[in-house]
């Protein structure tokens, strides 16, 4: 089991990371109490649910008794033998007070520091000083974006195998409105539509007769080359950016049958790649 902590100081960028861990297939449990730690590995390791196979969990300190809890689950996992792995996320004081200036929230230390978020940050850091210092990994977010701080989390714990992208190919009808998760949208109106051939109306993009009709014009396959082209000229610069799911709209009139012809060929070319 492969069993991730998330700690660090607030406004770091925890949260950022673990929807990262969850976007790469890790079973994801935030703000868990520090006690729970050890018994919520426990359960997982014994678990018969393959999602639980790899998991990450973000835990707060915001007292001293919350750092103890924490030290104590830790201890424990080391005397149990458990393999885990610690990410700890940090950032420079001056970056942490102006990013909670900035989203107005407050810290979770605030009330213990006579409402000085200076003073919060600094007994944060002070609480997790011996936890940074056996962390397997440490991230300093404060010169990077949302984007370079996912970059740097995938390379992490992102396996050289599973680097990649998910493609989804989907046809739509534009009398019906563009899908609101297509990143790329593509209108294929201007190819002869089978609706107006009365033995294929009734048919779709599915069936072989559509499909020949559609592919049997030089416009449709110059278009299907083109558009596979730029799509795998797309993926590695989408991927290095750190995106992961890429949806692909393709657009005609009723959805029916020029759309699903080309939504379905482009999806074969892709698998080719």
């Amino acid at each position: 089991m492969d069993f991730i902590i998330v700690l660090g100081l607030s406004g770091a960028g925890k949260s950022s990371a673990l929807h990262t861990l969850e976007d790469i297939n890790y079973y994801c449990v935030d703000n868990i109490p520090p006690a729970l730690i050890s018994t919520f590995y426990d359960l997982s390791k014994h678990s018969s649910d393959k999602k639980l196979k790899k998991i990450a969990v973000v835990t707060n300190v915001r007292d001293s008794a919350d750092y103890k809890e924490l030290s104590n689950s830790l201890e424990r996992l080391r005397l149990d033998g458990a393999k885990y792995r610690i990410l700890f996320l940090d950032s420079k004081d001056d970056v942490l007070i102006t990013r909670y200036k900035q989203t107005r929230r407050k810290h979770p230390l605030l009330d213990a520091c006579n409402g000085s978020t200076t003073e919060a940050v600094s007994l944060e850091r002070e609480l997790l000083r011996y936890i940074r210092q056996r962390s397997d990994y440490v991230i300093d977010s404060t010169f990077l974006n949302a984007a370079q701080l996912r970059e740097r989390v995938q390379k992490l714990f992102l396996d050289s195998e599973e680097k990649g992208i998910t493609i989804a190919c989907m046809s739509f009808g534009f009398k019906y409105g563009i899908p609101a998760d297509a990143d790329l949208v593509f209108d294929v109106r201007f190819l002869p539509n089978p609706y107006y051939i009365d033995e294929l109306r009734p048919k779709s993009g599915n069936d072989r007769e559509v499909r020949e009709y559609v592919m049997n014009n030089d416009k449709a396959r110059e278009f299907l080359a083109k558009l596979t082209d730029m799509i795998e000229f797309l993926i590695p610069n989408y991927v290095q950016e750190g995106k992961t799911q890429l949806v692909i709209g393709i657009g005609c009139t009723g959805g029916k049958h020029r759309s699903v012809t080309l939504a379905n060929e482009l999806y074969e070319a892709l698998k080719k790649t």
